[in-house]
Order: C-alpha cells, then sequence, then structure tokens
C-alpha cells in the first residue's frame, strides 16, 4: 500500500482518533489520540492489507515551545514491504502515552529508552525503569531544557573540553 493509502485506510476506520495524517514527504505519518492508540496499533497489525508486523523503532521528540512530547512509532510490513509512521502526543508537564508491547515485543526496550531519557510514562508497560541511566539520576538528558549536572555522586560531569554542556 502506498502512505496516501494507508493514511485514508487509517482515516477512514479511526476518524475520531486520528488527529492529522501527512503522507506525503519523506516520513509519512499520522497522529493519533493516545486513547485510542493501543486499539490503532493491534489494527495496523492485524489488518491483512497493512500487516505492520515491525516494529522499527520508537523515537521520543521534545517540543518545548508545543508543551508536548512525542513518541513516533516507525512500522514496516514485513510482508508487504510498506512503511509508515504514528506520532502519539502526550503533554509534556505530565506525559502519559499507552504502551504497545504486548502489540509488537520490541516496544519494551524503546519505551523504557524513552522513558529514561525523555520521561514518557507508558502505561500499562510490564517493567518501567531506565535502561541507560542509574535509578536515582535527577531528569531527563533528552529534553531541550535540561541542565547537565556538574557531578554525579563525586564523579565530574563535564565534556573532555571541560564545557558544562555539550557543544551544539
Amino acid at each position: 500500500m502506498t502512505p496516501e493509502q494507508i493514511s485514508r485506510r487509517l482515516q477512514d476506520r479511526f476518524a475520531d482518533a486520528v488527529r492529522a495524517a501527512d503522507a506525503s514527504g519523506l516520513h509519512p505519518h499520522a497522529v493519533v489520540e493516545p486513547g485510542r492508540w493501543v486499539e490503532v496499533a493491534r489494527f495496523l497489525r492485524d489488518d491483512a492489507d497493512l500487516a505492520m508486523d515491525f516494529l522499527r523503532s520508537i523515537s521520543g521528540v521534545d517540543y518545548p515551545e508545543d508543551g508536548k512530547l512525542v513518541s513516533v512509532y516507525d512500522l514496516i510490513s514485513t510482508r508487504h514491504g510498506h512503511a509508515f509512521a504514528i506520532k502519539v502526543e502526550a503533554p509534556r508537564d505530565n506525559p502519559h502515552t499507552p504502551s504497545v508491547c504486548d502489540v509488537w515485543p520490541a516496544a519494551d526496550w524503546h519505551e523504557r529508552e524513552a522513558f529514561d531519557l525523555l520521561g514518557i510514562v507508558y502505561d500499562g508497560h510490564p517493567r518501567l525503569t531506565r535502561i541507560l541511566l542509574p535509578d536515582d539520576w535527577a531528569g531527563y538528558p533528552l529534553r531541550k531544557d535540561y541542565e547537565f549536572p556538574r557531578e554525579y555522586h563525586g564523579i565530574p560531569c563535564s565534556t573532555e573540553t571541560n564545557q558544562e554542556r555539550p557543544l551544539h
């Protein structure tokens, strides 16, 4: 299926759940209501024409100017060879998104990484714990307003050029 066909299928089936869709460009996607995300995910996986059986990645994106964190799910159908992305937005001050570990087991580690680095809480995740940082780490390093600590338990946290923030 083409991105346009996938987008139309989603909008026809979930008119009240698809907030927006863009089938053009390099990253065709739809924006889905968080409360309907698991239902949409199962449809994407189980519909014979879509058969989105492979979750390539979940990317967390911070939009502080819009007050939201976004989970971007890149999906592929290994049977049909098409790809499409779903974006699920959450308010930045209370970012909750339903887990899709039951739909795509690969979501387990991807959701934990976005939780660890951005603070997105994946409701229903079987073991939502930090995956890269220590349990007592303060804050979420991939948020755009994150303040890098000067030290962690006596270990300096400056870069090799002695900057307090990495160079951009």
